[in-house]
């Protein structure tokens, strides 16, 4: 049986326009977009520091989350200053028969060592901004909490002396357990 023009055209209509509906990526991948710049925008509202796994922070109750600077880490046998180690002896950092203090001469070695560090760091970025001028440089001390604060003490000095005198001691945040009476 013979097709007419017109039986034709419908059939030929009918199988380009009659299969199923594809889908549209370009709305969908806009959508993606927005969603991406949201989360980079609003993911300032964290600030996780970056530690390693042989770091036992002390737990405190500071609310105050830590900002963007120079980062030092002290570990037991090893200092780090953003990451790159610059001071490192084989035994442990605190020698015990020295009432949790350092030796002398390893003491000097690791303030000058910081020293250097600190002032290499400083020199990459010698403009100073008008809170650093009044406050100095920011930096954030990491330390395990079974490192005497007799050696962070001797390490924030060092700080100090190398003009970063704004300085924060990272802790694990203790969390707020709600109270069973009314407030």
């Amino acid at each position: 049986m013979k097709q007419s023009a017109i039986a034709k055209r419908r059939a030929k209509h009918h199988k380009r326009f009659g299969s199923s509906a594809k889908l549209s990526l370009v709305s969908l991948m806009d959508i993606f977009t927005i969603l991406v710049f949201f989360l980079i925008v609003n993911q300032s509202e964290v600030r996780v520091l970056e530690t390693t796994k042989q770091i036992n922070l002390p737990i405190s109750i500071a609310e105050e989350l830590p900002s963007e600077n120079v980062l030092i880490t002290v570990l037991n046998n090893t200092v780090l200053v953003q990451g790159r180690a610059v001071w490192q002896q084989d035994n442990a950092l605190i020698n015990n028969s020295n009432n949790n203090t350092l030796d002398e001469e390893n003491n000097e070695q690791l303030i000058a060592a910081l020293k250097i560090e600190l002032n290499y760091i400083a020199n990459k970025r010698p403009e100073l901004t008008a809170l650093e001028q009044e406050q100095g440089r920011s930096v954030t001390i990491i330390g395990d909490a079974s490192v005497p604060y007799q050696v962070l003490k001797q390490i924030m000095a060092a700080c100090a002396d190398s003009n970063y005198r704004n300085m924060s001691l990272a802790v694990q945040q203790l969390l707020k357990t709600s109270s069973g009476g009314g407030k």
